[in-house]
């Protein structure tokens, strides 16, 4: 009985723990945004923060830079690297991170 509790106790907080650790891992591709935006970017760079930006925004700003409609060298190359699919996940965990 002393297990079964401790089974109960224990199992949905490990659960917790995992997910948890999983959230905060970065997805694949978000290695190349921190290559120029740094987490504690100052707001005098010309290099914009775009972590904790929203979601949304982020996917709209790729978006653009990916079909050219907002013009970049370095970041229309780098988005057309990248599917709708790929760039959700990049969104939401730059915008999770604050």
């Amino acid at each position: 009985m002393k297990a079964l509790r401790f089974a109960f106790l224990i199992a949905p907080t490990i659960a917790c723990l995992g997910t948890a650790a999983a959230a905060s891992l970065p997805p694949p591709g978000a290695a190349s945004c921190s290559g120029c935006h740094g987490v504690h970017e100052p707001a005098s760079s010309a290099i914009p923060r775009i972590y904790g930006r929203d979601a949304n925004e982020i996917v709209s700003v790729m978006t653009a830079f990916r079909d050219g409609s907002r013009p970049s060298t370095v970041m229309s190359r780098i988005a057309k690297g990248f599917s709708d699919d790929e760039l959700r996940p990049i969104a939401a965990w730059l915008a999770s991170q604050k």
